[in-house]
């Protein structure tokens, strides 16, 4: 049986790949232990990539079978891989200052997004976070009126513009700055340079969290995002029925070709609550964006039923969170926003995405994300 000296000078010849240095010199090599006919080997290596471990694992088991050890056990320990930010490819980042980004996304329009974008803004802001809000829906703004800032115009300092204030929440919208009405008939590139002006030219405080309430599909809007600032979450907003599911899928799809985190996915319109008897009635279907939320390796943070609270608020510019919090509706946006925010905390502090972070409890029908 090999001593594990001889061990030890057997792994010289083991070279760590992309280099000329062998892994005993780089002190990678960090325990040997030899037993009769069995030997242990524990590595610390500083690669994330599985390549490098693989390649490892075969030249360490060709090296010892050389000197006759065949049965062996290899613990190579790796750091976790940093996450692939939004803008990995341009390095942009036209607002700084801004801690989170986070993309409220939908595959198809009417399904609730603005609604969501807006009373998880506030909820966050209620949780005592420096929340900004932008409606970067250019052809539908629909933000000012669910804010109760429709009648309002921002102020302008030099060059840039005010965002308005409301529920504690800064607020800017393309809607705030035309016409009550006006038609915005643009091509992409409009709409791209759109975005960027409302990232760069808005006067945002230092805020702990940006909520980005995008236009419906995958197009210019989501590509210019993604390449302007560093995304640290998305989520996709989506109803029960297989037709906006299919939509969604491609919402889901965009995030992971973009190197957006995915927090995960929020079923709107799901199940109906009586006013009256405050009975929850299945009527669009309920709980089927959980399957499409384990496809894309990420789970459902809640389900929002249709209540006339939530109507009424957008409506009169009262969002449910802030003016019914007693409301389901309301405490299952409160629940979604915290863990939105842990979601971004583990993001941010272990440098990689990890839905084991969210964890819906309350909302019935919705099961605890797994860990990934």
């Amino acid at each position: 049986m090999a001593t594990k000296e001889e061990i030890l000078e057997v792994l010289r010849n083991v070279t760590y790949p992309g280099f000329t240095k062998d892994i005993v010199t780089f002190d990678f090599v960090k325990d040997i232990v030899a037993q009769e006919q069995k030997v242990a080997i524990a590595l610390e290596i500083t690669s994330s990539a599985p390549e490098v471990k693989e390649q490892l694992t075969k030249d360490i088991e060709a090296e010892l079978k050389k000197i006759g050890i065949e049965d062996m056990e290899l613990i190579i320990n790796q750091p976790k891989a940093p996450i692939e930010k939004s803008n990995t490819i341009s390095g942009k980042n036209l607002v700084p200052h801004i801690k989170n980004f986070v993309m409220v996304s939908s595959g198809k329009g009417g399904v609730g997004k603005s609604t969501t974008s807006v009373n998880l803004a506030i909820a966050m802001a209620m949780q005592g976070k420096k929340v900004g809000l932008l409606d970067a829906d250019i052809y539908g703004p629909n933000v000012p009126r669910m804010m109760g800032l429709d009648d309002q115009r921002p102020e302008i300092q030099g060059n840039q513009v005010v965002p308005l204030k409301a529920y504690g929440v800064e607020v800017m919208s393309m809607g705030s700055l035309m016409e009550e009405g006006q038609s915005l008939i643009w091509r992409g590139a409009m709409v791209m340079k759109a975005i960027e002006q409302l990232l760069r030219d808005i006067l945002w405080s230092d805020l702990d969290v940006l909520v980005i309430d995008m236009p419906p599909g995958t197009g210019d809007a989501q590509l210019t995002l993604a390449q302007s600032v560093p995304v640290t979450a998305g989520i996709t907003v989506t109803t029960p029925q297989e037709v906006s599911l299919d939509d969604s899928r491609r919402s889901l799809d965009m995030f992971q070709k973009l190197h957006i985190p995915t927090a995960g996915v929020i079923e709107n319109m799901s199940g109906f609550i009586c006013p009256e008897c405050n009975t929850e009635s299945d009527i669009f279907g309920m709980g089927t964006s959980e399957a499409v939320a384990k496809e894309f390796d990420t789970c459902l943070i809640t389900r929002i039923p249709i209540e006339p609270a939530i109507r009424i608020g957008g409506d009169t510019g009262a969002p449910v969170v802030y003016n019914q919090p007693s409301s389901e509706s309301a405490k299952r946006y409160q629940e979604a926003a915290s863990q939105l925010l842990n979601f971004i905390d583990e993001v941010n502090k272990e440098g990689r995405a990890d839905n084991s972070a969210i964890q819906p409890t309350t909302p019935p029908g919705v099961s605890a994300c797994s860990t990934h």
